[in-house]
């Protein structure tokens, strides 16, 4: 992520594959880096990230069971963990020991007790079978390697109505993310979710840099 600022902007394109120096592109699957998590962290990305409405979007609510897939440095997990309340739970996971490290250091600072961090393993997040009212996957699908066996698994840890979002970004390549010929087309998603026994819902225009499909079983 970004902040507005010529420098931000600079180190951001280094570090997310960009094409400042030498550095090459980041191909498909390659993870994001842990030492890098702080750039996740800008302080505008509420405005453009427009958290509330994703969540509104997915019937995310009090009580509601969700997990935070790719949860990286937890900038997600914390805000579904407030929404959900003390009754729901929240699993973060990710297949980077590090990133849940991080996150059990901020739910711990946050006294957040209904966040749990599950180690992915490959393209099977492990979550528990039709336990899960909503999925969120924010800017994330494009690292991952086999993408219809990653849905597919998630597929299968969601409720008879529960949904899936995928957040990610746009392919014109303006304001935050990897370079343009890093990001995945909706299309692409939509195709790979039907492969896996998904189907669209629901899709949002609302944010400015990343395209927002909601799928459901089908």
């Amino acid at each position: 992520m970004r902040v507005r600022t010529a420098t931000a902007l600079c180190a951001l394109a280094v570090l997310m594959g960009g094409a400042l120096g030498a550095q090459q592109p980041r191909p498909h699957g390659k993870l994001f880096p842990p030492q890098d998590l702080g750039l996740l962290e800008a302080p505008d990305r509420d405005q453009w990230q427009r958290p509330d409405r994703i969540m509104d979007a997915l019937g995310i609510a009090d009580a509601s069971v969700v997990a935070d897939v790719g949860a990286g440095s937890g900038w997600f997990t914390i805000r579904l963990a407030r929404r959900v309340g003390p009754q729901g739970i929240v699993y973060a996971q990710d297949v980077q020991q590090e990133m849940l490290n991080a996150i059990t250091r901020r739910v711990q600072r946050e006294g957040l007790a209904n966040v749990r961090t599950v180690l992915g393993l490959g393209s099977d997040p492990r979550l528990p079978r039709e336990s899960l009212d909503a999925v969120l996957l924010v800017d994330a699908y494009h690292e991952i390697e086999d993408r219809v066996t990653m849905l597919a698994n998630i597929a299968k840890a969601l409720k008879p109505q529960g949904r899936l979002g995928v957040v990610d970004f746009k392919l014109e390549g303006s304001g935050p993310g990897p370079e343009a010929e890093e990001r995945v087309s909706p299309d692409v998603v939509a195709s790979d979710a039907a492969s896996a026994g998904l189907r669209v819902v629901g899709t949002e225009t609302y944010l400015p840099y990343q395209y927002f499909l909601i799928f459901g079983k089908q």
